[in-house]
């Protein structure tokens, strides 16, 4: 009878802790997929361009896999001491790779061995890499829930077994037994059911307030439909031009209706490719031109009257609290960071919407991935002991100066 009350105890037990595990990390595989969908899969692709090169085949451009190491934890040191690794760095300019010094030759060597594995651009049965990250973790999820269920239904079914064994060895030796207490009444049972609930709804409770005022995917109808893939993308527009303070200031800048007009006096009809919104209904360019013309008062064929215009109602996508400092000029023109590393492939998107959680820790965890761009970079000059060291080989040039060594995750950086 012990050591069935044992059983069943433990596996009551197993099936709680598996099902802790399940909420806390349901995919804890770190494979070459993962590796992959975590780190590479918002720049690159397997079998198409992206940011950066696809991926397929990347093993015959280079002579050797700890040239990849290399070229990974420090791609802007690695460039000064290789040719195609300039030559790499010097084509996708000036878009710079990211380092990542935290990934070791192992999970490296993972990442390139399954891409080994994903077919070819056509072949049957070929993946898209970027979106199975949700797939993968949804199939563990539900892995964990069913094996959780099967444990605590063996177990219950152990504790029901125990008891009426129990119950048949008391009747045969003589002793009275009395009645057994129901389910609902009995304190054990009330308990465990209590802790269980507690600790599944204070996780679900957790991670709710974490992710208040988040807004990952978030993809407003704007008031005219403004395509990035057809300005930034095809016809290859700057950033800068219409975002003017990306480079000199905190705010990026909307756009006036004046930088828009600049070019739409002039093109008054769209006459390229044909657009889809996000629900897949074919987008009349033209009228959107109109759309604007509207807001700026503007009649096609007679001076413009900038006095008539009236601002545009664009609906804000990306917002921080207010207790948090961001800097884009900090970060595009001291820190060099490609405007893709935050805000996706824009140059793609018909309608934008928010890439990145834009968490505290998704920044923290760049911050301490992030390499500085020491070289022809005035604003860190003041760092010379970093020079110096960086030169005597007291810090190692493959892993080089990350943001976190420079205050990147000090508190009063972005909270003041």
């Amino acid at each position: 009878m012990i050591s069935l009350s044992r059983i069943a105890k433990t596996s009551f037990l197993s099936a709680v802790l598996l099902m802790g595990l399940s909420l806390v990390n349901p995919a804890s595989a770190q494979d070459g997929k993962t590796v992959f969908n975590t780190n590479c899969a918002s720049c690159h692709a397997v079998n198409k361009k992206l940011t950066g090169p696809a991926l397929a085949g990347v093993e015959d451009r280079w002579s050797d896999r700890k040239k990849i190491h290399a070229w990974v934890h420090n791609p802007a040191g690695f460039a000064k001491t290789d040719a195609y690794a300039a030559n790499l760095m010097k084509e996708y300019s000036p878009t710079v790779m990211t380092g990542f010094p935290n990934l070791s030759d192992k999970e490296i060597d993972a990442v390139l061995d399954y891409i080994k594995t994903v077919p070819a651009a056509g072949a049957a049965g070929a993946a898209n890499p970027a979106a199975d990250a949700k797939t993968s973790e949804g199939d563990n999820s539900l892995l964990f829930g069913v094996l959780t269920l099967i444990l605590a239904v063996v177990a219950l079914i152990l504790l029901q077994v125990n008891s009426n064994l129990k119950k048949l060895a008391d009747k045969h030796e003589g002793h009275d037994t009395a009645e057994p207490i129901p389910f609902w009444k009995n304190k054990s049972y009330i308990a465990m059911l209590t802790v269980i609930l507690f600790v599944i709804g204070g996780y679900f409770v957790s991670k709710g307030a974490m992710a208040l005022g988040r807004s990952k995917d978030y993809q407003p109808e704007q008031p005219i439909f403004y395509s990035h893939k057809v300005h930034a993308g095809i016809n290859q527009i700057n950033c800068q031009y219409c975002h003017i303070g990306v480079y000199q200031g905190k705010q990026a800048t909307i756009p006036s209706v004046n930088i828009c007009m600049n070019c739409h006096k002039a093109i008054n009809e769209y006459k390229g490719e044909k657009i889809f919104n996000e629900a897949g209904d074919e987008v009349n360019g033209t009228a959107e031109i109109q759309k604007l013309y509207k807001y700026a008062g503007y009649e096609p064929g007679k001076p413009w009257d900038e006095t008539k215009a009236k601002p545009i109602e664009w609906v804000r996508i990306h917002n921080l609290p207010d207790h948090v400092y961001f800097n884009h000029s900090q970060h595009v023109k001291a820190g060099q960071v490609a405007c893709q590393t935050c805000h996706g492939e824009i140059t793609k998107m018909a309608e934008v919407k928010q890439f990145a959680d834009l968490s505290m820790g998704w920044c923290i965890n760049c911050h301490r991935e992030t390499q500085v761009q020491f070289k022809d970079n005035g604003f860190y000059s003041i760092y010379e002991k970093y020079h110096q060291d960086l030169k005597s080989g007291k810090i190692d040039s493959a892993k080089g100066i990350t943001v976190e060594k420079i205050g990147g995750t000090e508190c009063q950086k972005c909270h003041y």
